[in-house]
């Protein structure tokens, strides 16, 4: 018989909970200590490949329904490349300075289908001139959409709105900015499994098992996983290419896993300069345009959630209303200029480069204007930079599969500033993200099945103004936690607390908390002449 009785009771230090922490800790380099200059090269080399997947795939979706072909699309990617450049460097100096990527939005692509198949194109023949005509209607449609952010940022209305948000309230905002996109993460892997999948492991080994394994003080496989990881899978994929392993499949299938198919290289040029009006002179249509203010509405709220989530990775304090606001009329300059410059596409917070913070634990902003830097450079150069854009899709959704989930969990985080065990908080986590995936299911299913939103009347722009907002999880769970959260509101102490507002309300104003200063203060001492409130 086993002797020694009941084990001692707990220590009253072991029962208490992990304490709330404003700023993030374990991150090696927070947002104003750069790394090493070799290591910061090489880490802004990383956040450039891995914002190349959403920059190639949305104009290799909409360039050939536009009429182009493989010159068209390198030439667009090649200015979306330049355009991400130039928004990611001054989001970074003057915006919000944040170490966040500003690039193409999938939010944008309904609204710009919409305008592709607009009647008054399809009697066009040439396809040269049909894709020049659409683009310069999606130029025109951008240019207005941007007065939408400009106007909300500068003057300082969506500092207001954002005072109203709380940690609980947040959460859903930020988590389904993460976890709303998972239709790009395993489906786009399992359209080529034997590229996708071994990305997908490698990844997790680098920069989580052999971490573990082999302990040293340079963090060199789990900061430089997606350099180590992706290399090594390419090169696989290019030997299954030239070895014919692909040779009698589905075309589908050889798009998807071959690593000659993006018609990239052979047409990009040599050296290239984006410049403004490239395709030629803007054209606008009313209706049009307020969808696109639609959709750059949805961004917005999309952004707002991601500002936080880079803010948290890059061990910075919760963001000022006001900084947030000053860095919202930012990136509708970023739209504005992806107007001037004709990308196709507008411009958000990429998810995929937050999600990268957390996984390098370097939240630097140097390190994101090295990238910024490297953007504009390989789109000049045109040839070059078409070989890293070649990399196939399945890998660029096996990094989604960890970068979309670090961000949800971003926003998870928040929920220790919360009480999670009032009922109240119960309801509007659980109400909100449960209709934030359900809502956008229902209208995509619908879409998909019908080929037409819910919303159907004769005007597509006014479909897109009232389907794409709906397509949004992180729009609808966002804007259905806020509303719950203040309607709802008891003007007690307890109530919040249990919304966690005693922790924000030190970040409500810019000069409350002295970390404000250190983190989101304008360089050149700029703040003297436009001092954040």
């Amino acid at each position: 018989m086993a002797g020694g009785g009941p084990a001692p009771p707990p220590k009253p230090e072991e029962l208490q909970p992990h304490p709330a922490k404003d700023q993030l800790p374990g991150v090696s380099y927070c947002i104003t200590s750069p790394p090493p200059w070799p290591e910061a090269i090489l880490l802004g080399f990383q956040h450039y490949l891995v914002m190349l997947g959403t920059t190639v795939l949305i104009p290799t979706y909409l360039v050939p329904q536009m009429g182009g072909g493989n010159e068209e699309k390198a030439k667009v990617v090649q200015t979306l490349l330049f355009v991400t450049g130039l928004n990611t460097l001054t989001q970074s100096y003057f915006g919000t300075r944040l170490p966040a990527v500003i690039g193409a939005s999938y939010t944008y692509v309904p609204t710009t289908l919409s305008i592709i198949f607009a009647g008054r194109y399809a009697d066009i023949v040439d396809p040269q001139e049909k894709f020049a005509r659409i683009m310069r209607g999606i130029q025109g449609s951008l240019i207005v959409a941007s007065t939408l952010q400009i106007i909300l940022g500068f003057s300082g209305l969506w500092r207001n709105v954002a005072r109203f948000l709380s940690p609980l309230a947040a959460v859903p905002l930020i988590a389904l900015a993460g976890f709303g996109l998972y239709e790009k993460g395993f489906p786009g892997v399992a359209n080529c499994a034997e590229i996708g999948l071994p990305q997908l492991i490698l990844l997790i080994i680098f920069s989580q098992y052999i971490p573990h394994l082999i302990r040293g003080e340079r963090h060199v496989f789990d900061r430089f996983a997606v350099v180590f990881s992706v290399t090594i899978v390419w090169i696989y994929a290019h030997l299954l290419t030239i070895g014919g392993a692909y040779k009698n499949r589905p075309t589908a299938t050889q798009i998807s896993c071959r690593t000659d198919r993006a018609g990239l290289i052979a047409a990009a040029h040599w050296i290239s300069f984006p410049y403004p009006f490239q395709w030629g002179a803007p054209t606008f249509d009313a209706g049009e345009a307020f969808a696109m203010m639609a959709a750059s509405f949805v961004t917005l709220v999309e952004s707002t959630g991601s500002f936080y989530a880079v803010s948290r990775f890059a061990s910075a304090t919760p963001l000022p209303p006001a900084v947030l606001s000053r860095g919202i009329g930012w990136q509708g300059l970023g739209i504005l200029f992806s107007g001037i410059f004709g990308t196709g596409s507008g411009s958000s917070v990429l998810v995929e480069n937050a999600g990268l913070l957390a996984l390098t634990r370097v939240g630097s902003r140097r390190v994101v204007m090295i990238s910024a830097g490297f953007m504009i450079f390989f789109s000049i150069l045109g040839k070059f930079g078409a070989v890293f854009a070649s990399i196939p899709a399945p890998i660029v959704a096996a990094l989604y599969c960890l970068f979309f989930a670090y961000v949800g969990s971003a926003g998870l985080g928040f929920l220790q500033f919360c009480n999670l065990n009032s009922f109240r908080t119960k309801f509007i986590l659980g109400f909100s993200i449960f209709m934030g995936l359900s809502i956008p299911q229902y209208f995509n299913e619908y879409n998909l099945i019908h080929g037409y939103g819910p919303v159907n009347t004769g005007a597509r722009w006014f479909n897109d103004m009232l389907n794409v907002p709906f397509t949004s999880a992180p729009f609808v769970a966002g804007l259905l936690a806020m509303v719950l959260d203040i309607t709802l509101h008891k003007k007690d102490e307890a109530t919040r607390k249990d919304r966690g507002m005693h922790w924000f309300d030190r970040f409500k104003s810019f000069k409350t908390d002295t970390r404000s200063e250190e983190f989101y203060s304008l360089p050149f001492h700029l703040n003297k002449f436009f001092p954040s409130v």
